[in-house]
C-alpha cells in the first residue's frame, strides 16, 4: 500500500508539474518583453526595430519595448541577449551584422551560431551609394573613375566597424579594387551629418537612412545594391547598371532569443512576427524606407539559421581580403 500510495503521489506531482508546464506555454508572455537593438536609437537598424516591436505587441499581448546597446560594431548588445535569462523575455534585433561579427572579432563573447534561439527574418533593407552633393561625377562609372583618379584623397565615411556603412564600403571597394581613405563615426547620425556638411566624400548606407536625403536633394545618389531599381527611388539607377556586375547588397535583419529559450516562446514570437510582417501600417512604413517585408516563409526559425549561416561563410573571404578586423 506504501509503495502504491507513493507511486500515486509521484504521478499525481509528475501531473501537476506538466499542468504547470502548459499553462506557462499557454500563458506566454505575461510580461513586458525587451527587444535589444545592439546600435544607437534613430539608426536605420532602430527605425526597423521599434515599427515591428509596436506591431508584434498587438498581436502577442503584451508590450515590447526596445532598448538599444550600442557599441563594439554591435557586440554588446549581442553579447547582453546572449547572456540574459532564456525566457523569452528578451530578444535581440540584428542586422547582417550577426554574421560578419563572427569574422571581423576574432575574439568574441559568444558563439555567434550556438549561442542563441532563432525566431525569424524581419526584412532586407537594399543600400545605397551616395556622395555630399556637390561630389563632381555625374554617374556611377564616373564615380568609380573618379575614385580610382583621386583614391588618397577621397574620403568613404562608415558609422563605425561593423555597421552596415562598413560593410557596404567594404565590399564597393572591393568591387572597384581601390581602397580609399575610410572614415568611421560612432553612429549613423554623425556620419550622414558630415556628409551633409560635405566634410567626407562618399557613403554607402542603408535607404532606411538616405532615402529621405535623397529625395530631398541634400545628398547625391549614384545606385542602389538591388537587383531591380526600387519604387521609391524609380530615378536612382542599380549599381548593376552602372558598372558593377553582381553587385548586390542587402542589410537583412533578424530577431533572435538567449539559447535554451523554451521553444514554445520563440515560436510564438515568431507568430507574432509573422502577423506584423503583414500589417499594412508595416508595409507602407517599409516602402517609405524602400524595402519589403520578408515573406511569411522566411520569417521562421529555419530561415533566420539558414541565412546566418550562408551569410557567414559569404562574408568570411570578403573580410579576410580586406584584412580589416575589429580586434
Amino acid at each position: 500500500m506504501k509503495i502504491l500510495k507513493t507511486m500515486l503521489g509521484l504521478s499525481a506531482l509528475a501531473a501537476v508539474s506538466l499542468l504547470a508546464v502548459s499553462a506557462s506555454a499557454q500563458t506566454y508572455p505575461e510580461r513586458t518583453i525587451t527587444m535589444v537593438v545592439p546600435f544607437s536609437a534613430g539608426g536605420p537598424t532602430d527605425t526597423v526595430a521599434r515599427l515591428v516591436a509596436e506591431s508584434m505587441s498587438k498581436d502577442i499581448g503584451q508590450q515590447i519595448i526596445v532598448e538599444n546597446v550600442g557599441g563594439a560594431g554591435g557586440t554588446l548588445g549581442a553579447g547582453r541577449v546572449a547572456q540574459a535569462d532564456p525566457d523569452g523575455y528578451t530578444v535581440l534585433l540584428h542586422h547582417i551584422g550577426m554574421a560578419t561579427s563572427a569574422t571581423l572579432y576574432r575574439k568574441l563573447a559568444y558563439d555567434t551560431l550556438n549561442a542563441f534561439e532563432y525566431v525569424g527574418l524581419v526584412t532586407e533593407v537594399p543600400m545605397t551609394i551616395v556622395a555630399r552633393k556637390d561630389l563632381e561625377p555625374t554617374d556611377l562609372k564616373g564615380l568609380i573613375d573618379y575614385v580610382k583618379a583621386n583614391k588618397d584623397t577621397v574620403t568613404v565615411a562608415n558609422a563605425g566597424i561593423g555597421a552596415a556603412s562598413h560593410l557596404c564600403g567594404m565590399m564597393l571597394m572591393s568591387a572597384i579594387q581601390t581602397p580609399v581613405v575610410t572614415v568611421p563615426y560612432k553612429g549613423t547620425g554623425p556620419a550622414m551629418t558630415d556628409l551633409l556638411g560635405g566634410q567626407v566624400d562618399i557613403m554607402c548606407d542603408q535607404t532606411t537612412n538616405t532615402t529621405k536625403q535623397i529625395l530631398g536633394g541634400t545628398i547625391k545618389a549614384y545606385a542602389v545594391t538591388s537587383g531591380d531599381r526600387l519604387p521609391v527611388l524609380p530615378d536612382v539607377p542599380t549599381a548593376i547598371e552602372g558598372g558593377l556586375a553582381d553587385f548586390k547588397v542587402g542589410i537583412w535583419h533578424g530577431i533572435y532569443a538567449p539559447k535554451g529559450t523554451p521553444a514554445e516562446a520563440t515560436e510564438r514570437l515568431s507568430k507574432a512576427l509573422q502577423v506584423a510582417l503583414k500589417d499594412p501600417n508595416i508595409v507602407a512604413r517599409f516602402a517609405e524606407l524602400g524595402t519589403v517585408p520578408s515573406p511569411e516563409a522566411d520569417a521562421t526559425p529555419a530561415a533566420l539559421k539558414a541565412k546566418l549561416e550562408a551569410e557567414i561563410a559569404r562574408w568570411k573571404p570578403v573580410i579576410e581580403s580586406a584584412g580589416q578586423y575589429a580586434d
